[in-house]
């Protein structure tokens, strides 16, 4: 008898991790095309609940993504047995609330970009991994994009030389076109997105610098703020990567419309290599010749890092952006906006 409950326990204990069955807290524009849809649309995954504090608007989402349960309340939907892992799609405020229930339950957690309001705040939540049985990833998807994985393979196979320099210019104007439209306009209150249009788009762009160079030797810089939003609207730094590379960036939001650009150029012994990090192509310069590389990104953009993100809390793979990263790009960000020197 004893053995027939141990081997159904182990039964029960086995379905429920052969199957990643998602709850999403925050089903608002993010989830809407770049994320939500792709969850049921990969191998042993399927998104069962989502939550939103307008339960209309999370009732509508689940209506037309074809999603059995709704509510309005996250700690019912951290609370449902069925639920073995969470998408937290809030804005930062409350990443560090959510993330840390999650893993108190032992629940895999996907978490959305910045990781949280402060790297202290990430450290926290680190430190949570740590205790849980639970697994988390970081949503810095541009890593699985085909354009940024090309960019990886030049790098790695020395197309353009030894890498010296990487510089990243994103001048936009106030009304970016790049950056989310939502409901309300969270991301220039601090107290909300963590401080601004740099932190919601910077963090992708240094994750990248951090995935294709390594580790950071040291970071500095410096912003200035606006009076009304107390937000930086323009960032200048400088990193220098333990490999040698060294890295300049800025950021500014509140630009002309004349004059605005968002690229990577990063240079080598042997050539450059251009890219936009919101384009579809690549360019790569050599002294004997120029090639442009075209890609196509996928309908829900986050699909390719959601399917490592499956396989690795399948235990299948490895994971595809850590805790421990996402804390690196945190730290670096408030030390290129002059916060922490």
């Amino acid at each position: 008898m004893k053995s027939r409950f141990l081997f159904e326990l182990f039964l029960t204990i086995t379905t429920y991790m052969n199957v990643i069955k998602w709850g999403i807290i925050g089903c608002g524009d993010v989830a809407e095309v770049k994320s939500g849809p792709a969850f049921s649309r990969i191998d042993n995954s399927k998104l069962i609940g989502v939550m939103r504090r307008n339960g209309a608007k999370a009732k509508d989402f689940a209506d037309r993504h074809n999603v059995p349960y709704w509510t309005d309340d996250a700690d019912e939907l951290l609370n449902n047995n069925e639920i073995n892992s969470i998408y937290i799609a809030t804005p930062p405020s409350t990443h560090l609330e959510y993330a840390l229930k999650a893993l108190s339950l032992h629940k895999n957690v996907y978490l959305e970009k910045p990781m949280a309001l402060t790297s202290l705040e990430a450290e926290k939540i680190g430190s949570a991994v740590k205790q849980s049985r639970g697994k988390l990833c970081v949503a810095h998807y541009r890593r699985k994009l085909p354009a940024f994985l090309k960019v990886k393979e030049l790098i790695e196979s020395n197309a353009i030389g030894q890498i010296l320099i990487a510089d990243i210019q994103i001048l936009q104007p106030r009304k970016s076109k790049i950056v989310a439209q939502s409901d309300e306009n969270w991301r220039l209150n601090p107290h909300v997105s963590g401080g601004g249009l740099f932190y919601d788009l910077a963090p992708h762009q240094i994750d990248l610098m951090y995935h294709y160079f390594g580790a950071f030797k040291s970071v500095t810089g410096a912003s200035t703020q606006s009076a009304k939003e107390m937000v930086e609207d323009t960032v200048n730094g400088i990193i220098e990567f333990k490999s040698g590379v060294q890295f300049r960036g800025v950021w500014s939001f509140v630009g002309a419309e004349t004059y605005s650009k968002e690229q990577c150029v990063i240079y080598g012994t042997l050539g450059s290599i251009r890219f936009s990090f919101y384009g579809d192509s690549i360019l790569i310069r050599t002294n004997d010749k120029e090639e442009v590389f075209k890609f196509t990104n996928p309908k829900h953009i986050q699909e390719p890092m959601i399917t490592s993100v499956v396989s690795y809390f399948l235990g299948i793979s490895e994971n595809p952006c850590t805790a421990d990263e996402g804390i690196i790009v945190m730290k670096a960000m408030e030390k290129l906006s002059g916060r922490h020197q």
